[in-house]
């Protein structure tokens, strides 16, 4: 019943439902890439993705000097069935919909910088 209680505050804060979210549409982010998302600071960022991780959510790889985070594959019965009823009841939430276009302005301006 602790891991349950526990599971359901990882989703108590607004801001990692809105990581979630971002993860279930990409395969795996940065925290710039999150920070630029969603218009908040590193230390923010990563104090909710360390939240996430240790509840299940997320793996992380290292790739060179930076942290790569994606949703743990695969996801519980448990830790499905809540991302199912995140993504069907917020996916379109005006909050999810301008996290997604800041996160592919951000991706292209990165691609063009890249080449």
């Amino acid at each position: 019943m602790k891991q349950t209680a526990h599971l359901f505050k990882s989703l108590s804060e607004e801001i990692r439902i809105r990581i979630l979210l971002l993860l279930h549409e990409q395969e795996e982010l940065c925290i710039c890439d999150l920070m630029a998302a969603l218009e908040l600071p590193q230390s923010t960022v990563s104090r909710h993705v360390a939240y996430l991780k240790n509840t299940g959510w997320l793996n992380d790889r290292r790739g060179g000097i930076w942290m790569y985070y994606s949703l743990v594959n695969p996801l519980d019965i448990r830790h499905r069935s809540l991302l199912t009823l995140i993504v069907d009841a917020c996916g379109n939430l005006p909050d999810a919909l301008q996290d997604r276009l800041r996160l592919q302005q951000y991706a292209a301006e990165k691609q063009k910088n890249c080449s």
